[in-house]
């Protein structure tokens, strides 16, 4: 995109100035003739050299930009042309600023999908590879209407995930807070009145106490060691061991493990359908199903699968050694490989998974509100007990 400052005459003879961001100077020649202006002069803005780094974008608003281009090729409007008028109308200000560079590459003579590849942080390998496969099949308008079924799909299972942590996320962060304010402010303000009191404490009061005193004492300790920890942390698992050790431990994990693995299964399944029913090649297939199973476990399964295919093998046999998938997929796996449906299986799969996920996210649900509540009573309720023993013990004294 550039600036174009302009000068142009009306049918009245009066003189119009403006400014355009348009891509060239003859989109300006352009804009002026639609409006019935005769232009004079055009003379392009210099603009300080600012590099713009692409952000990533919301599968939202690359389905709605997939399913409209999908439906404009369809109605027989050139690609240059369809992409302008989606890049005008886009909301999203860096989608709209790509998709006029996309428009610009393809121009200049370059592919669609050479052109998407240069915003990695935009566009996956997935939607690159199978823009490929759509260019050189003629099928493009096909390929877009799938990749937009298939980010529909992935967007309403990560929502599903989202929205069944958000509520034990919440009630433990509330239950840390309260706890926290516990001890810190009431236990000390019941510790000076059993000081004046006098005498000795029972056993859960001392230790209640104690855990008050050394948090105070030592907060500030205890909280940068806390976040130390937490940087360091982040910064293991940001590496490749890290990252693998880590995405293990949470598929081993209890309840939250088998989530995970239905997860990884359906994400393994849907995309390796939506790539093998728009003809991409099964090697280059499984590549992208593996960096994009977003879990490091699968990935490095996949790519075991991919050396033994390159071997003459199967799909499901390598998958099944694994231990990383569940029998009845592998299975199914094979006989849609015997039976060359294997697009139909895998859709199969992930659409059986895609239902276990969210019968799991629900049962996860209902399951953790109860031990939440019963956390929150043993740990709070143990609090206000200890801090009362000693009240109940005074009570009982007196009473005699």
């Amino acid at each position: 995109m550039s600036t174009y400052r302009y000068i142009a005459k009306d049918k009245n003879g009066s003189t119009v100035a403006g400014i355009l961001d348009v891509l060239s100077e003859a989109d300006v020649i352009d804009a002026l003739h639609k409006k019935d202006l005769i232009v004079v002069s055009i003379q392009a803005e210099k603009k300080k050299f600012k590099i713009m780094r692409d952000r990533k974008i919301k599968l939202d608003d690359l389905v709605i930009f997939s399913r409209q281009l999908a439906t404009m090729i369809d109605a027989g409007i050139p690609l240059v042309q369809a992409l302008g008028i989606l890049a005008e109308q886009i909301e999203n200000k860096n989608l709209r600023r790509v998709i006029f560079a996309v428009r610009q590459d393809i121009e200049t003579g370059m592919s669609f999908c050479d052109a998407l590849s240069k915003h990695p942080a935009v566009f996956s390998e997935l939607f690159i590879n199978m823009s490929r496969a759509g260019e050189a099949s003629g099928m493009l308008n096909e390929v877009l209407d799938r990749l937009a079924s298939y980010m529909e799909k992935m967007a309403s299972l990560i929502r599903k995930i989202r929205a069944g942590m958000v509520y034990p996320t919440v009630v433990v962060m509330m239950a840390t807070l309260i706890t926290g304010v516990l001890l810190l402010k009431v236990v000390p303000t019941f510790k000076g009145i059993f000081e004046v009191l006098g005498g000795s404490l029972p056993l859960p009061t001392l230790i209640l106490i104690g855990i008050s005193d050394i948090l105070r004492k030592y907060f500030l300790i205890v909280l940068v060691i806390l976040i130390l920890s937490g940087v360091l942390l982040g910064r293991y698992i940001r590496t490749k061991k890290g990252r693998y050790n880590f995405d293990k431990g949470t598929l081993k994990v209890p309840v939250l493990g088998s989530l995970f693995r239905k997860v990884g299964v359906a994400k393994f399944s849907r995309t390796l359908a939506t790539l093998v029913r728009s003809g991409v090649a099964i090697l280059p297939a499984l590549e992208i199903v593996g960096k994009t199973s977003g879990n490091k476990v699968i990935e490095e399964a996949v790519d075991n699968c991919r050396t033994a295919i390159r071997e003459g093998e199967t799909i499901a046999a390598p998958l099944a050694e694994s231990g990383v998938f569940p029998p009845m997929v592998t299975r199914m796996i094979a006989v849609g490989e015997q039976t060359g449906q294997l697009e139909k299986m895998l859709g199969k799969i992930a659409d059986f998974y895609d239902e276990q996920v969210d019968a799991a996210v629900t049962g996860l649900t209902s399951m953790i509100e109860p031990l939440v509540i019963a956390f929150l009573g043993i740990v709070i309720g143990g609090i206000v007990i200890a801090l009362f023993l000693p009240i109940f013990k005074i009570t009982e004294l007196v009473a005699r």
